[in-house]
């Protein structure tokens, strides 16, 4: 199947016109806090616990005067004892610093404790404008199975989609892939007869020509993984 990555952004596009960050926030210290908040744990949640935890701590540097008792019973819901380390001790290298104003640049994001480039990619565009492609998992499962990217990780995801996706359209590109994975493209279960891109789609396409479905991205490596292992020589074939 040939794939048409012009008609597939521009699919996405018509279907999700007003995508945008679905997360709660007003400036660039929020961003950071928000994202790195959302990291294993949905936007809905994170929403519903930074109203109290940005009105109690709405600056960096009241954040970075906190301790991590005093912040994780408010995000406790969100994952794990780290993040509010992370968030406190990164407001308070960002108040040491960079003088308490969160960083624009992928370096010093990424410097920052519990900060990885997608992270960072995300802060980076909705923050500061900077065209940049954040893959999450639904950016990376959306891209790979309609075939804007052919990738087995994140990285060459994001290297692959520089490539496909004008940079003009990077930031809105991330934000119509995760809508249509959140909406349609679900990870075990895709809506497939719903899907507007169902004609242009590589896994759909590869799924009916094999009679099988469109495998979550965790069931494709299991089954590459047991694909290769019945190809390897049995102990009776090696004697």
């Amino acid at each position: 199947m040939r794939v048409s990555k012009k008609a597939i952004l521009a699919e996405l596009q018509r279907v999700y016109p007003d995508a945008g960050p679905e997360l709660n926030f007003s400036n660039p210290y929020e961003t950071l806090v928000a994202v790195m908040l959302s990291a294993q744990c949905t936007d809905k949640q994170v929403n519903k616990v930074t109203p109290a935890l940005f009105a109690k701590y709405p600056t960096v540097e009241a954040m970075a005067a906190a301790s991590v008792e005093e912040v994780y019973p408010m995000v406790r819901s969100c994952g794990f004892k780290t993040k509010a380390s992370n968030i406190v001790e990164a407001c308070r290298i960002i108040l040491h610093r960079h003088g308490g104003q969160v960083p624009g640049d992928m370096a010093a994001l990424t410097a920052l404790p519990g900060v990885g480039q997608k992270t960072a990619n995300v802060v980076l565009a909705n923050a500061f404008g900077v065209p940049t492609i954040a893959v999450d998992t639904h950016v990376f499962r959306v891209s790979n199975r309609l075939g804007l990217a052919n990738a087995k990780n994140v990285e060459a995801t994001e290297e692959q989609l520089k490539k496909a996706i004008p940079q003009k359209d990077w930031v809105a590109a991330h934000h119509w892939l995760i809508f249509h994975g959140r909406r349609v493209c679900h990870s075990q279960r895709p809506a497939c007869a719903a899907c507007t891109l169902q004609g242009m789609c590589k896994a759909y396409d590869t799924a009916q020509k094999t009679g099988t479905a469109v495998l979550s991205p965790k069931a494709k490596k299991e089954t590459a993984s047991a694909a290769a292992a019945a190809k390897k020589p049995g102990k009776a074939a090696e004697a």
